[in-house]
């Protein structure tokens, strides 16, 4: 096993007033992201991608096996492809998989089968977890927190589209093996996330909803407050 050199932390320490700044901007630009099914035709330049797939990538993740494939399509035939088995595998969910609890909380949101978010944004990035790892050896091992590791870097991912001034959608079409077909993808990885990457659309909506607050999805055991 390869054993890696330990380097002094790169980091320094902001004044309490810049943390605060910096903190309250975050915060002021995330509370303002938002998923949108209505996306623009507009391009989008290749290195906006790969710069958010290289952010997503900074993610803490499990033995830092890095256990994730980013899969980036702007190809319309492969898109018109991907959108048609996703919608066929989702006009099944909505017409006999789909449980009552799961149809009660979707109403509100208006999502049905029709998927054109796949073929109306420039970009699909469909995120694969790396269930096993091949060692020097060429013998195959096990990954480790390999869901865990892929959520977080599919978050860090959102943020940093929203950030450049982009929108993107996680959608999970259930199930997703049509994908690893399609893609070429090895055995070993799985699908997890497709997010079309675009500009909104200039009519774009999004369902009237809030977020929760604060004290309804925190606990806190603070002694000074």
């Amino acid at each position: 096993m390869e054993n890696h050199p330990f380097i002094p932390l790169d980091w320094n320490e902001h004044p309490i007033e810049t943390m605060v700044e910096i903190a309250n901007t975050n915060y002021s630009e995330l509370a303002q992201r938002r998923s949108t099914r209505n996306f623009s035709s507009r391009d989008v330049d290749r290195r906006f991608i790969e710069l958010a797939i290289l952010s997503g990538s900074t993610a803490p993740n499990g033995a830092h096996l890095q256990p994730w494939t980013w899969v980036a399509i702007r190809n319309e035939e492969l898109q018109k492809n991907i959108r048609e088995a996703a919608e066929a595998v989702e006009r099944r969910t909505y017409s006999e998989r789909m449980p009552d609890a799961w149809s009660e909380v979707l109403a509100p949101l208006g999502t049905d089968a029709v998927k054109a978010h796949l073929t109306d944004a420039p970009w699909i990035v469909v995120l694969f977890k790396q269930k096993r790892r091949q060692r020097e050896n060429g013998e195959w091992g096990p990954t480790y927190y390999a869901t865990e590791s892929c959520g977080i870097a599919a978050g860090m991912f959102i943020q940093s589209i929203h950030r450049m001034g982009l929108t993107t959608l996680p959608h999970t079409p259930s199930p997703m093996g049509f994908l690893q077909q399609i893609l070429g993808r090895p055995k070993h990885e799985e699908a997890m996330l497709v997010m079309p990457v675009g500009y909104p659309a200039v009519d774009a909506q999004v369902p009237d909803i809030h977020r929760k607050a604060l004290d309804q999805v925190a606990v806190f055991f603070d002694e000074q407050a």
